[in-house]
């Protein structure tokens, strides 16, 4: 199935800003996150499209190179035209190979003629992904910690050459130091990247045995990662130059730590604001009284009126997360649960029901009286 287009799936303009780009995203994310969706399979297609979109436009060269060529400008099995920015063997070199020779042109890659210097093939490293799980209170207030990624450094025996120490390394001979050969099929000559040094354009007749000839090696490192306060569940954060090296001196990839807030025993978070329930007695909910609730920053107490009933919702305002881009902290929101005890011995089951006879009257149950009216006019319609 044909991709949708990456401003129509977030509901932008194609002259949207990086402002914009986030609050499309930010709540389409939390429309379908598979979180709030769970098994169902339409959602999590859909977040998983809104966030490819706005990971493409909120980097500003794979925005650019989507602008310019679409889909294939940001894929990366197309090579030349996508949002890698910079590796050889694409479309514009397929056509400048095959057509360069008929029309004596200059190519879009190997060099020809004995000029020496072929391919550069210079290509940026691979992007790495992190994922790191984190409390609710370390994402509210901010986190530092210390992470292991792995990572590739020069061979300490062969200092990068890839060659046995006291050799180094020869001009292939297939491609004569090109990195690609020509292939002449009648009207046509096709370039292909040298199958003998795989475009290196040099051979190593005596690899390195601690690297394997490859020239380096692979290490953990290990990085400081801040998570600054506010960061919700979804979020990531770029550390650039992190990633995978580049190959024959091409720019690092980046490092992209992907947040996991973990489920709170007491809090649920909505957006910058914090839901909790708050269980109380019958007798508390019926005379009223002082109920003391937990906050991220300690505890808050509200007053209860007489004759609160169940799922009675009390907000306090600013005790909930500021968020990355907010200027105010959410509120905190409790919702009072009256609890139905349990457990009771006969003589309790006897006071309970004293008291149930005591208030037979309809006026000390306005909801109960209400709702029997409702019934009988249900019944007698």
């Amino acid at each position: 199935m044909a991709k949708r287009d990456f401003y129509e799936v977030l509901g932008v303009a194609k002259n949207a800003s990086d402002e914009e780009l986030k609050k499309a995203y930010r709540k389409l994310a939390m429309k379908y996150h598979p979180d709030r969706n769970p098994d169902d399979k339409s959602a999590e297609g859909k977040f998983k499209e809104v966030k490819e979109a706005y990971e493409i436009l909120s980097d500003t060269k794979k925005r650019q190179a989507y602008d310019r060529f679409g889909h294939a400008g940001v894929d990366p099995n197309a090579a030349g035209m996508g949002a890698q920015g910079g590796g050889a063997g694409g479309f514009a070199d397929v056509f400048g190979d095959i057509f360069g020779d008929i029309f004596g042109g200059g190519g879009g890659g190997g060099g020809r003629g004995g000029g020496g210097g072929g391919r550069s093939n210079v290509y940026r490293g691979g992007d790495l992904r992190y994922a790191m799980e984190i409390s609710l209170e370390q994402a509210a207030g901010g986190y530092a910690t210390e992470i292991r990624v792995p990572s590739w450094d020069s061979c300490d025996v062969c200092h990068g050459s890839g060659a046995k120490p006291g050799t180094r390394p020869e001009t292939c001979r297939s491609c004569n130091g090109q990195g690609a050969v020509r292939m002449q099929q009648g009207f046509f000559s096709i370039q292909q990247t040298c199958p003998t040094c795989r475009g290196q354009g040099k051979t190593i007749p005596d690899p390195c045995r601690s690297c394997e000839g490859v020239g380096r090696v692979k290490r953990n490192k290990t990085l400081e990662v801040k998570i600054p306060a506010g960061i919700d569940d979804g979020m990531r954060i770029r550390s650039a130059g992190n990633g995978e090296p580049g190959i024959n001196g091409g720019p690092s990839g980046d490092l992209y730590v992907e947040i996991r807030v973990r489920e709170h025993e007491v809090f649920k978070r909505d957006g910058d604001d914090l839901h909790c329930e708050v269980p109380i007695s019958m007798v508390t909910a019926a005379l009223g009284g002082k109920v003391q609730i937990p906050t991220l920053g300690g505890k808050a107490e509200i007053d209860i009126p007489e004759g609160t009933q169940s799922a009675k919702q009390f907000r306090l305002r600013g005790k909930g997360i500021k968020g990355i881009r907010s200027s105010y902290p959410g509120d905190l929101y409790a919702h009072l649960m009256v609890e139905t005890p349990v457990r009771l011995t006969d003589a309790q089951k006897d006071l309970l029901r004293q008291l149930d006879a005591s208030l037979s009257d309809p006026k000390h149950n306005p909801k109960a009286r209400s709702w029997m009216d409702r019934v009988k006019e249900f019944f007698q319609a």
